[in-house]
């Protein structure tokens, strides 16, 4: 499946302009955001032929609206049908450590190392109306655990729950933009990304609005796997500090055909001089432990809260 979102001033997609949070974006008009503002009716959502899957997973979760930076608005935020790569890197504590707020801690996966992940999105339906995104983070100790990092990384793997903390997070819609970085405070900006997973490969690329490179990905499109609806749920939560104080954005994954390789092979990614390419340098990854591949996915994304309540 091709899963490549153009940004809304692509003229073949006619735009509206909506007020979020008190700031004016453009939203595709007929979509996701303009008919239902973040509150659809499920059964509806299942008419759509992009969807295929059942929702029974969201319809256990029930929106509310809810007090947030941008004002009241309805929550946690639905991912009906999405698709992504991560790659995770090592990289050396001392790059690491400088990059995170007190009292946040890098993961050790070797003696002296830390893990980066290098992650692509595409987000095919969802609340927000169709996106992509990229982020880069690291990932960290659990507060509050004062079990060896060893131990904790594989009660990680073993609970699917995972814990990183936001270095950078493009993404190539405004509405996307403007909710990231007001609601969540995180490191957002507005870049053309693609990621396709088609005849066998593959493909990530994100460059600048004005088409300056940055970062481009090739990796072997491994073969997949059917996952029975919610037997593998996911949790990764991102730890960084909104307002000066530290809270927690709570992500939940559903994944439906996967594949995850260890020291994968094949996988190419060129960097130029761009913010993503410039960061991954200057944090000196280098060997890929692990690649996780998500061709058919469904996710919920929560509102902020404080680190008090983990």
């Amino acid at each position: 499946m091709t899963s490549i979102t153009k940004l809304p001033s692509d003229k073949a997609s006619p735009t509206i302009e909506v007020e979020f949070g008190g700031h004016k974006v453009q939203v595709p008009k007929g979509g996701y955001y303009d008919r239902y503002g973040m509150n659809p009716d499920l059964d509806e959502v299942a008419k759509d032929p992009v969807v295929e899957s059942n929702l029974d997973f969201f319809r256990a979760i029930p929106k509310s609206l809810v007090d947030s930076r941008v004002g009241r608005i309805y929550a946690p935020n639905f991912y009906y049908r999405t698709s992504s790569i991560q790659l995770a890197y090592i990289a050396p504590l001392n790059r690491l450590r400088p990059r995170l707020p007190e009292p946040l801690e890098p993961l050790v996966v070797l003696p002296g190392y830390g893990m980066v992940a290098l992650t692509f999105y595409a987000y095919h339906v969802c609340d927000n109306d169709p996106y992509n995104e990229v982020s880069i983070a690291i990932m960290v100790r659990q507060p509050g655990q004062k079990s060896f990092s060893t131990t904790q990384l594989l009660r990680s793997v073993w609970d699917r729950k995972f814990f990183g903390h936001v270095l950078a997070l493009p993404v190539n819609t405004e509405l996307a933009r403007v909710r990231g970085v007001y609601g969540y405070q995180l490191p957002k900006w507005l870049a053309n990304i693609d990621l396709t997973m088609e005849d066998g490969k593959i493909y990530g690329r994100v460059t600048a609005i004005d088409g300056a490179a940055d970062l481009e990905l090739e990796v072997p499109l491994p073969r997949l796997k059917k996952i029975k609806p919610e037997s593998a749920i996911s949790t990764s939560t991102a730890l960084g500090k909104i307002d000066g104080k530290l809270c927690q954005v709570v992500v939940r994954t559903n994944p439906l055909l996967a594949a995850q390789s260890l020291l994968p092979r094949g996988v190419k990614l060129s960097r130029s001089d761009g913010p993503l390419s410039r960061l991954l340098n200057e944090l000196e990854i280098s060997t890929i432990v692990r690649a996780d591949i998500l061709k058919d996915a469904q996710m919920v994304l929560h509102m902020p809260t404080p680190l008090e309540r983990l």
